[in-house]
């Protein structure tokens, strides 16, 4: 089968190869092909060797990805030849908090990852697509959209009339646009882009702040929400945004520390977090059960993902590439069929 292996750490050691089959599954097991990839920030992290130095090369980079059942081992029932998945990002996290073990055991290292024609899968690592999207869309789901899901619902408990700040407009940012729209939110998002800006304005943004005009956008979400501050902070830029993100949450909020686009590391004043009971709460993905509860409210809104841009097998160099330079609108999506 065709495979996308990293022998070892760098964007330049990438290669589209030929590589055995992968084993019939035996029980309990699944095998799939897979139609589509997504990336994912991480994915950028575990090339690059700075996710984890320590992961066992050759790696199979890229956690999210949506295909076909096309056999299926004994003593499973949940699935038959011919329906349409998704794979999870951790096959053994079914629900509730993980062990260590769970939260380490993921796709796109240590364990072989999505950009692959075949896999053969625990049951556990799979979930049904909702039918109304195809696969492209579907592969999007996994990481960012479910990660969006368990810091505002699963959580931070979203309600009717909360503020809600996403920064940027990336994967996780515009789903937590959607899921906080679709639970009566209101949401303030930031972007410095004009063209991004019309776009999330037409998904249902409420207000817009240019960050680049507007450095200090923590005093400008106070104005906004008549200085009560936001409900829910959706923190991706790590050292370089969370300063303002503590100035922008209310009393008592949610900070959802997601991702570190803006640096791992840095100089924080944590007097405000403790003299406001600020929650800060780091969020990797979440759990197996908490993505099948999203698909089904995702079916009910008929909530579709953003793919910004669909590239080929040959092309996946390029995807990372622009997915790094943060020209995207959404989700960067391989088409694998």
């Amino acid at each position: 089968m065709k495979a996308i292996i990293l022998p070892e750490f760098g964007k330049k050691n990438l290669q589209l190869t030929t590589i055995p089959d992968p084993k019939k599954p035996g029980a309990g097991e699944v095998l799939i092909q897979y139609k589509a990839a997504s990336l994912n920030y991480r994915d950028t992290l575990v090339i690059a060797g700075k996710y984890n130095p320590k992961f066992p090369r050759p790696i199979i980079p890229c956690s999210d990805g949506a295909g076909i059942v096309l056999e299926v081992g004994s003593d499973v029932t949940e699935f038959r030849p011919g329906d349409r998945v998704m794979s999870t990002f951790a096959p053994y996290w079914i629900d509730g908090n993980a062990e260590n073990w769970e939260l380490r055991t993921t796709l796109g290292a240590p364990l072989p990852g999505t950009l692959r024609e075949y896999a053969t899968l625990p049951a556990s690592g799979l979930v049904h697509r909702p039918d109304y999207l195809s696969d492209i869309e579907a592969a999007t789901l996994r990481c960012a959209a479910v990660t969006a899901w368990s810091s505002l619902v699963r959580l931070g408990g979203i309600k009717s009339g909360d503020w809600v700040v996403v920064q940027g407009t990336g994967g996780v940012s515009l789903f937590a646009l959607q899921i906080a729209k679709m639970h009566g939110a209101k949401v303030i998002l930031t972007t410095s882009d004009s063209a991004k800006q019309s776009k999330a304005l037409k998904m249902g943004a409420d207000e817009i702040i240019n960050y680049k005009e507007t450095p200090s956008w923590g005093k400008r979400v106070r104005e906004i929400t008549n200085k009560r501050g936001a409900d829910h902070i959706i923190e991706v830029g790590g050292a370089g945004t969370l300063q303002e993100s503590v100035k922008a949450v209310r009393s008592f909020g949610n900070i959802h520390l997601i991702g570190v686009l803006g640096g791992g590391q840095g100089e924080f004043e944590f007097l405000p977090v403790v003299m406001n009971q600020v929650r800060m709460q780091g969020v990797v993905v979440g759990p197996r059960n908490s993505f099948i509860e999203m698909n089904r409210a995702f079916a009910a809104h008929e909530t579709r993902p953003v793919v910004d841009k669909v590239f080929s097998w040959n092309d996946f160099r390029e995807s990372l590439d622009y997915l790094k330079s943060g020209s995207h609108f959404g989700k960067v999506v391989v088409r694998l069929d």
